[in-house]
C-alpha cells in the first residue's frame, strides 16, 4: 500500500476536513485518510495511482501541494463505538443549549444569546457530520450538509435583519441578567463537551476538529458574557447588538462552508 502526503494550507477548521473526506471517500483505491489539522497535513493511504486523487483535492482549491508518495501500512483504526458515544453526548449538549439560548434570547430581547444559540446549532451540525464520518455513507452526509447549510444560512440572514431593525429602531435594552446567567451555563456545557472529546484522546481528524470548534465556542460564550456586563454598566443595547452581529457573521461563514460539503 502507498501513502501520499499533501500539504493543505487552507485546512484550518472542521469544514475543510469534511470537504476533503467526502470528496475522496468515493474512491475505491482510497483505504484510509489521516488528517493533521494543526499542521495542515493530509496523508492518503491508497492503492494504484495517485493522479485522480490529486486532481480531486486540487479541485477544492484549498491551497494543496503534493509532497510525495512512499510505501506504508495504514494505522490501526481506533474504537469507533467510543467515538460515537462521546459525539452523541456532545451533540445532545450543543443542541440542548441551542434550544435554551434561542428561547431565552427571545424572552430577554438579547441578539447575543440568539446568535450564540445559532452558533451552538452550527456545532450540532458539525458533530452530526462527524457521527456520519464514523462509518456513515457519503450520500447521506451530503444530504444532511445541504439541508443544514441552507437552514443555517436562512437563520443567520434573519438574525442580521433583526440586528439592523433593532439598530435603527427604538427597542428596549436586553435583560443583561439572562445574557450572563444563560451564557455561563452554555460555557459550562462547552467545557464539559471539550472534556469529553479530549477524554477519548483520539487522533481522528473529525474528533480533533470537534475539539477546535468547541474551543472557539468557549470564546464566543465569553464574548456574550462580556456584552451582558457592558449592557449593565452602560445601560445600552449596543454591546448586545455588536456581539450578535459578530456571531451571526461566524454562523453565516459556517453555513457557507457546510454547503460546500454537499457539492
Amino acid at each position: 500500500m502507498n501513502k501520499s502526503t499533501f500539504k493543505i494550507s487552507k485546512m484550518d477548521c472542521p469544514s475543510e476536513e469534511q470537504m476533503i473526506r467526502m470528496k475522496l471517500e468515493s474512491y475505491a483505491e482510497v483505504k484510509y485518510l489521516d488528517f493533521d489539522i494543526p499542521n495542515r497535513k493530509l496523508e492518503v493511504y491508497h492503492v494504484d495511482d495517485i493522479k485522480a486523487i490529486q486532481m480531486s483535492i486540487a479541485s477544492l482549491k484549498l491551497g494543496d501541494s503534493f509532497e510525495g508518495t512512499t510505501e506504508a501500512e495504514p494505522p490501526v483504526m481506533e474504537d469507533q463505538s467510543k467515538q460515537k458515544r462521546i459525539l452523541w453526548w456532545v451533540l445532545g449538549i450543543n443542541f440542548g443549549f441551542f434550544v435554551i439560548e434561542m428561547t431565552t434570547g427571545w424572552i430577554s430581547g438579547s441578539m447575543g444569546l440568539i446568535a450564540d444559540s445559532l452558533d451552538m446549532l452550527a456545532d450540532s451540525i458539525v458533530y452530526a457530520l462527524s457521527l456520519f464520518a464514523v462509518g456513515g455513507a457519503i450520500s447521506r452526509k451530503k444530504k444532511v450538509a445541504k439541508f443544514s447549510g441552507y437552514f443555517q444560512m436562512a437563520l443567520a440572514t434573519l438574525g442580521f435583519v433583526e440586528v439592523l431593525r433593532r439598530f435603527f429602531s427604538d427597542t428596549e435594552t436586553p435583560l443583561f441578567q439572562w445574557m450572563i446567567i444563560v451564557s455561563i451555563f452554555a460555557l459550562v456545557g462547552n467545557l464539559i463537551s471539550l472534556w469529553l472529546i479530549n477524554k477519548t484522546k483520539s487522533k481522528e481528524a473529525h474528533m480533533q476538529a470537534s475539539a477546535i470548534f468547541t474551543s472557539n465556542d468557549i470564546i464566543v460564550n465569553g464574548g456574550v458574557i462580556a456584552a451582558g456586563i457592558l449592557v449593565y454598566f452602560l445601560n445600552s443595547k449596543w454591546p448586545d447588538l455588536v456581539i450578535g452581529g459578530i456571531v451571526f457573521t461566524f454562523v453565516m461563514r459556517g453555513a457557507i462552508r457546510i454547503l460546500k460539503l454537499s457539492k
